[in-house]
């Protein structure tokens, strides 16, 4: 079966807007038509931890598309987003309409706490049925890799190498508390046979050493720090073209893959036909897939092209997200004892 710096720091970012009037040769008409539209546009919020191209992409495709809708986007990490969350909660409710999240194990704990309605678009097909719950949908695949400095040799073959003497001091994961995909990752290893959370004590042991987030492992990588790390494959493939010294390692073992959900929120508007939903539509139709796959991303919904991937590379799933699900917090806890929170 398969599954899958602060947050004040970061500010909402108006992403789509209405397309300027045209010029009138009567100023009270362009006024009253500016105020007709005004009244007739409608804005929605939206929290994600999506690569900041990609939201870019979308949000301006779905401008184009529905020019009525306006997106209002605040963008950060994952433990960002959870802080951000938290103090809407704690301060008169939750101001966002959609969240788009980075994995199934931080939608699911939104989900726990009641912030989001059922998945309100049935007649939406193609999602492969495990990349869906009651409460949101995935919208594209991600997969977790190796990245290695240009040069590393030998390089490792599967995940269990990088717990091998030959990288003692070498490897550098990224932080679960604050990354979503390596929240993933760690469901995925602390439930699978062979690995559980020993392989982390034994990485631990091997000297491995936690850093912040995703995009700053293949930054130490790259910088020599460290000759090895746990990333994402879009991250490296952007880092090559960019001129990094890096290479992605895509283990014999399979990448872990994870699927990437969205969801209405308890804060939208109700009814079968909200801007929300539109937005929600759009990003999971051909037109919103399609620019997912050029920013970097395999696409969820079937035949939309994403990048392509290394010769014979395969993927690993848990047996199951939903078994996961609940257990969060206490595998997060567990990891802490061994790397510190």
């Amino acid at each position: 079966m398969r599954l899958s710096r602060a947050a004040g720091a970061a500010l909402p970012i108006l992403l789509a807007g209405v397309a300027a009037c045209s010029s009138s040769s009567s100023s009270t008409t362009s006024s009253a038509s500016a105020a007709a539209r005004s009244d007739t546009t409608q804005q929605i919020t939206m929290y994600t931890s999506v690569t900041q191209n990609t939201v870019t992409a979308v949000v301006a495709g779905f401008a184009k598309a529905d020019p009525g809708v306006k997106v209002s986007v605040f963008r950060a990490t994952t433990g960002q987003l959870n802080a951000r969350i938290a103090a809407d909660q704690h301060s008169g409710g939750l101001r966002a309409d959609v969240i788009w999240g980075t994995d199934p194990l931080s939608m699911e704990s939104y989900a726990q706490q009641n912030l989001f309605r059922p998945w309100p678009l049935p007649s939406l097909t193609g999602v492969p049925a495990a990349d869906k719950t009651t409460y949101f949908w995935g919208t594209r695949e991600l997969y977790l890799v190796i990245v290695a400095h240009k040069g590393l040799s030998p390089m490792p073959a599967t995940w269990s190498d990088l717990t091998s003497a030959a990288y003692k001091g070498k490897v550098a994961i990224p932080d679960p508390a604050s990354a979503g995909s390596a929240f993933a990752a760690l469901g995925y290893f602390a439930t699978e046979p062979g690995f559980g959370l020993n392989y982390y004590q034994d990485l631990k042991a091997n000297g491995a050493v936690q850093v912040s987030t995703v995009p700053e492992v293949v930054t130490d990588v790259a910088e020599g720090r460290y000759q090895l790390g746990i990333t994402l494959d879009s991250e490296v493939r952007s880092a090559i073209a960019a001129g990094s010294p890096v290479v992605l390692d895509w283990p014999t073992d399979g990448a872990i893959s994870l699927y990437s959900p969205i969801a209405e929120t308890v804060a939208a508007a109700g009814g079968a036909n909200t801007a929300t939903q539109a937005f929600m539509r759009y990003v999971l139709s051909p037109a919103g897939q399609t620019l997912i796959g050029k920013t970097g991303w395999q696409p969820v919904l079937p035949g939309i092209a994403g990048p392509a991937r290394p010769a014979g590379a395969t993927e690993v799933y848990p047996s199951s997200w939903t078994v996961l699900f609940g257990r969060q917090q206490q595998i997060l806890q567990q990891y802490q004892a061994i790397f510190g929170s």
